[in-house]
């Protein structure tokens, strides 16, 4: 427990300034934070075999710029471009041709895959705290808080599993005292930050919330199916860099696609 809280605390101590800050900062955080993700899924070895080091470059590379991609802007409507993704698909794809044994289709669509999630993630991310500090603290806010109390109360008070097959230490009593807290904590944190209130809010945090905790048991199973805990030991007590931001991951994708609609 000691470990956990230490770790926590200095990784507070490392994204608060550049969440504050962002700009530049941010951009600079958002990108070490993908690369290091990307290093995560790239170990998986049940996934893939072992990759050229030329694929694993180029895909870098094409993370980079997915990241990027007109990051400047606030609005979804002008985040990553087509021709971006279709760089991608082609500087991805095409060498399986070249590579023939050694980077199979599979491990292509394996790479492409990766790339273009992380990639669209991380510049959703920079989106989001481009559209303002409030928005970004408010949907940090939902994971934080459904994750937190679905932890305190499924192991005060936790006895029907969750789905124990993925992930057997989460319960029911847990998954709803997450989902209430997620959904009536982020709504007051919105609230306060804005100075307004409004019934689509607690709908939209209530949506997040749940989305949250399934987006976290998708990444558990990734880990279930390559037979290891965590996605990397990068955090004593907590695991990997997607270990700790997967509920968010999920959270940001969901509200970038229901804002159209709301």
């Amino acid at each position: 427990m000691k470990t956990r809280l230490i770790s926590a605390f200095i990784a507070a101590l490392i994204a608060m300034p550049l969440i504050y800050l962002g700009s530049y900062y941010f951009y600079f955080g958002v990108g070490l934070l993908a690369i290091l993700g990307f290093k995560e899924l790239l170990d998986l070895r049940k996934s893939h075999q072992e990759l050229p080091k030329l694929m694993i470059v180029i895909s870098v590379i094409c993370l980079v710029l997915l990241i990027y991609d007109n990051f400047l802007y606030q609005t979804i409507e002008l985040g990553i471009t087509y021709e971006k993704i279709i760089a991608c698909i082609i500087l991805l794809g095409i060498p399986t041709i070249f590579y023939q044994d050694k980077y199979s289709t599979k491990d292509a669509f394996y790479l492409l895959g990766i790339t273009v999630f992380l990639g669209i993630t991380c510049n959703l991310f920079i989106i989001a705290r481009n559209r303002g500090l409030e928005l970004f603290i408010y949907l940090l806010s939902i994971p934080i808080l459904t994750d937190t109390f679905a932890y305190i109360f499924g192991k005060l008070w936790g006895k029907n599993k969750l789905c124990p097959k993925i992930s057997p230490n989460k319960t029911w009593e847990g998954s709803f005292a997450g989902f209430f807290a997620g959904s009536f904590g982020g709504t007051i944190i919105y609230s306060l930050l804005v100075k307004t209130f409004s019934w689509k809010v607690v709908l939209l945090s209530a949506i997040l919330s749940t989305i949250g905790q399934i987006g976290d048991l998708f990444m558990s199973k990734i880990k279930r199916e390559n037979d290891i805990k965590d996605f990397s030991n990068i955090m004593p007590g907590h695991g990997g860099i997607l270990d700790r931001i997967d509920s968010f991951i999920f959270v940001v994708l969901t509200y970038f696609l229901l804002i159209m609609y709301l």
